[in-house]
Parts: structure tokens; C-alpha cells; sequence
């Protein structure tokens, strides 16, 4: 059994935020793979489908950014999931916007719910890093993550997510690279090159 993780701040005001990638992704993987309406668990909003012939739990914390670790414990201790079965999609400030990179462990890099997470069940869980690149000014991170997607930056965001929910079952598979090619993939066929949109 895996745990999708999806991070992002609940409520109508910060739905199309950048920080909100995370839960973004989620909703991608539920509606590619008709996972039942998601309901109130675990201080979030959770599902469950299965996955490339996988049980997977999709949980949404709604207990904003910072306290996002409390929802993820809650969820892991009651379906015993492993720490290597959970898998956590995230905004990334220090990756171009629409490139991912999935990646176990490591350093937070500021980020206050992967920082709840690991303070909660520990460090190594995957890492399912996307990317939205970063406002060149240390200063103006906080104000960067909390305000919306432009309507311009709307296409490489649905064409991300989307890549995501069609190859999530290689990540189920443990196949990490293979997934991240595909999604680059994707993102070059709609025409965003490895740095960016344009």
C-alpha cells in the first residue's frame, strides 16, 4: 500500500497558488484514475484507488502548510504504511517551472511541510519535486509561493499535472527515472523546454 501525499493550504483563497502544486497533482491523479469523491480523514481530505494493481491512499492535509506532517502521521500509523511507501508532490522553488524530479530524503530547503512531515514520521520519503521556479529574490519567496499561477503560466501547469496522472503507475512501479523522462517528455511535446516555458 502507498501514500500519495498532495501539499497545499486548504480553502477557495490559495487554490491556484503555486504552493498549491501539490494538492493540484492529486486532484490530476484522482480524476485520471476515478478515485471516489474525497472525504474527510485524517485532517485532510483522502481517497483511495488502486494504482498500476497497487492500493493507493490520496490525502490532502487540511491542516495548512506548516502542520501538514500531523495529517500524514495520522494516516500512515492507521494503514501501517511503510516510510518508503510514502510519496509526497510539492511545489519546488529550485527547479524550473513544470520540471519534476523525484528524489528520497534529503534537505527540506525551507519547506515548511516537508519540514512537518519529516519532524512527524521521519526523512526518507519520496520526493515528488515540481517545479515552479524562483522570483530571484530570497525576499519575495513568501509573497511568490502565496499568490496564484498567471494565466499565462496555466498551460504548463495543466500539462504537468496531467503528465503526472498519466504516469503515475511508474512510481507505484518504484520507477522514479522512467517516470521523470515520461514527464519530460510530455513537457517538450507541449512545447516547454527543459528550463521553462519560454
Amino acid at each position: 500500500m502507498l501514500l500519495f501525499v498532495g501539499l497545499g493550504n486548504p480553502g477557495r483563497a490559495y487554490a491556484r497558488n503555486r504552493h498549491n502544486i501539490g494538492y493540484m497533482a492529486v486532484d490530476a491523479i484522482a480524476s485520471a484514475h476515478r478515485v471516489p469523491p474525497f472525504r474527510l480523514r485524517f485532517k485532510g481530505l483522502a481517497s483511495e484507488a488502486v494504482v498500476g494493481g497497487e492500493r493507493v491512499i490520496l490525502l490532502k492535509p487540511e491542516t495548512y502548510m506548516n502542520e501538514s506532517g500531523r495529517a500524514v502521521g495520522e494516516a500512515m500509523r492507521f494503514y501501517k504504511i511503510a516510510l518508503s511507501g510514502i510519496i509526497v508532490f510539492h511545489d519546488e522553488l529550485d527547479l524550473p517551472p513544470g520540471r519534476v524530479r523525484v528524489k528520497v530524503g534529503g534537505g527540506n530547503a525551507g519547506h515548511n511541510g516537508l519540514r512537518s512531515i519529516s519532524e512527524n514520521i521521519g526523512n526518507d520519503y519520496r520526493r515528488v519535486r515540481i517545479g515552479i521556479g524562483h522570483p530571484g529574490d530570497k525576499d519575495r519567496v513568501y509573497g511568490y509561493v502565496l499568490s496564484d499561477f498567471g494565466k499565462a503560466e496555466s498551460a504548463w501547469v495543466e500539462t504537468v499535472c496531467a503528465a503526472i496522472a498519466t504516469h503515475v503507475e511508474l512510481l507505484v512501479q518504484g520507477d522514479d527515472a522512467s517516470f521523470q523522462n515520461k514527464i519530460h517528455l510530455a513537457m517538450e511535446a507541449a512545447g516547454f523546454g527543459k528550463d521553462g516555458p519560454a
